[in-house]
């Protein structure tokens, strides 16, 4: 279970990263994208790149450490003062709520959706209710020893 948990939070990480350096490198096709999603909304499509771009960094990163701590926490004996579960259940809920959140500015916010997006972020709200799940049994299995 926990190279289940390794791999998912790496591989959604390095798929993220992609869109998080594309928002806030300012690639023009991400540009664009924010310039049709930003309209109905009223709002600055610069401001609304920019901060989607630092939300879906923080899921990186979220992802990332998760995926560190996995390895850390199989491969020594060493306590982490972060607890484990608690850290990881907040990376995948964090990552789950952005990809509901792209997934309805995808279908509400543009006129045609893109399904390539559509896809991956179905697979990362998938693959994080995976995690979730493991991470809730792991919990319950840490009680259940006590």
């Amino acid at each position: 279970m926990n190279n289940v948990l390794f791999i998912t939070n790496l591989l959604m990480a390095i798929v993220l990263s992609r869109f998080a350096i594309s928002k806030l490198t300012g690639w023009e096709i991400s540009v664009k994208a924010f310039v049709e999603m930003a309209k109905p909304l009223g709002i600055d499509p610069t401001f609304f790149r920019i901060s989607t771009g630092i939300l879906i960094a923080a899921v990186v990163i979220g992802y990332l450490i998760t995926a560190i701590l996995t390895l850390i926490r199989n491969n020594t004996s060493i306590n982490s003062k972060i607890q484990f579960n608690t850290w990881a259940t907040f990376a995948n809920i964090l990552g789950l709520l952005t990809m509901i959140g792209a997934l309805i500015a995808e279908f509400s916010l543009r006129v045609q959706p893109k399904w390539l997006l559509v896809y991956i972020a179905i697979g990362i709200v998938f693959f994080s209710t995976i995690n979730l799940f493991i991470l809730k049994k792991q919990q319950q299995m840490k009680i259940n020893k006590h």
